[in-house]
């Protein structure tokens, strides 16, 4: 059997990012969780996958550490630029589950925009403005399953 793996953008980016603790520590850095215990604490995640997640999100530029204690030296994880770049990609993923997974309770949080409205996400074209319906975006210099 021929497999013919597609290289694309997800894939590396999943290399990254795709895991659970390491998005849900993104996710606690973006709601202004910076300490360890608190993203320990609010992801449920162990304590040495979590070093571990965050050594790689520094490694890769996305986190910065911030000394906030000299004697014991503690330090704080604050999403850089690019770790910031996440942010669509968690608001799209809660606006999913809120949809799909949130049962008869109801989402377990809700987000509001600066204008007072409930926020949720949606994707825009970058050139025009208008938002992306399926089926609206094709693939463009990529071979087809034919070639």
């Amino acid at each position: 059997m021929t497999t013919d793996v597609r290289e694309c953008s997800v894939a590396r980016t999943l290399e990254l990012v795709g895991t659970k603790w390491t998005l849900l520590a993104v996710r606690e850095m973006l709601l202004g969780c910076h300490r360890f215990d608190e993203i320990a604490r609010h992801t449920g995640a162990p304590r040495d996958i979590l070093t571990d997640r965050l050594r790689r999100l520094e490694a890769e530029g996305l986190v910065r550490r911030v000394q906030y204690e000299m004697r014991p030296p503690r330090f704080e994880y604050h999403l850089t630029g690019i770790g910031r770049s996440l942010t669509p990609i968690i608001a799209t993923m809660r606006e999913f589950g809120d949809h799909h997974l949130a049962g008869e309770a109801g989402p377990p949080m809700h987000f509001e925009h600066s204008c007072g409205s409930e926020y949720q996400p949606v994707l825009a074209c970058g050139a025009c403005g208008e938002v992306v319906r399926q089926g609206e975006v094709t693939i463009v210099g990529v071979p087809s399953a034919t070639d």
